[in-house]
């Protein structure tokens, strides 16, 4: 399985000439979505989906269920639910959105686990019940703080992590995330930029 990282949150996995695409949202690379064969989408905010390049692109598209994404035809999936996509198995974990403040956004978000072993949680920092390989962890958000990243990374115990979610910090600050990463959690943390595949 090779998984590359465009900017922010998308993640593009391929194995065996099948391609899933998660989160390729207005930040992200339009060629991360080239031979793409089925997307998922872990929320509505735009910096996850791309509504205009998703609605031409002719492959199935993934969400929650409860959703608002207007003028994009999505298969919808709710937390718990098991399904295949691009050939891979999917099962949809969490349900909604980190909260920035006073409870806000509370929109649907679901995290996916990709064949029993990747891990996008989205904007969110739920645990899911099965051991996980490998980890995408988000570093930067308005919703998340740095202890909350590492705790998350420590919750889950995966093998190896990998951070995404990272389009608005800039390098001295990225340097420093990846630094606390690295040094406080034993789990293969690693940052690939965008476009760097594992």
């Amino acid at each position: 399985m090779q998984i590359t990282k465009y900017t922010h949150a998308c993640v593009r996995i391929e194995q065996d000439g099948r391609v899933l695409v998660i989160d390729p949202g207005t930040w992200s690379e339009p060629d991360a979505l080239a031979g793409a064969d089925a997307v998922l989408v872990t929320h509505e905010h735009t910096d996850h989906v791309d509504v205009l390049r998703l609605a031409g692109l002719g492959v199935p598209v993934y969400a929650p269920a409860d959703a608002d994404i207007p003028r994009l035809d999505v298969i919808g999936v709710s937390s718990g639910t098991e399904f295949t996509a691009a050939g891979f198995r999917i099962r949809a974990v969490g349900g909604r959105h980190a909260s920035i403040y006073g409870g806000l956004p509370d929109c649907a978000n679901l995290g996916y686990v990709v064949d029993e072993a990747v891990y996008h949680p989205g904007d969110s920092l739920h645990v899911p019940e099965q051991q996980i390989e490998t980890l995408l962890v988000p570093v930067q958000g308005s919703w998340l703080k740095m202890v909350e990243a590492i705790d998350f990374v420590k919750a889950v115990g995966p093998r190896r992590a990998f951070g995404i979610h990272d389009a608005q910090i800039n390098d001295r600050g990225l340097g420093s995330v990846n630094g606390w990463l690295g040094e406080e959690t034993s789990h293969g943390y690693r940052y690939l930029r965008p476009g760097e595949s594992l």
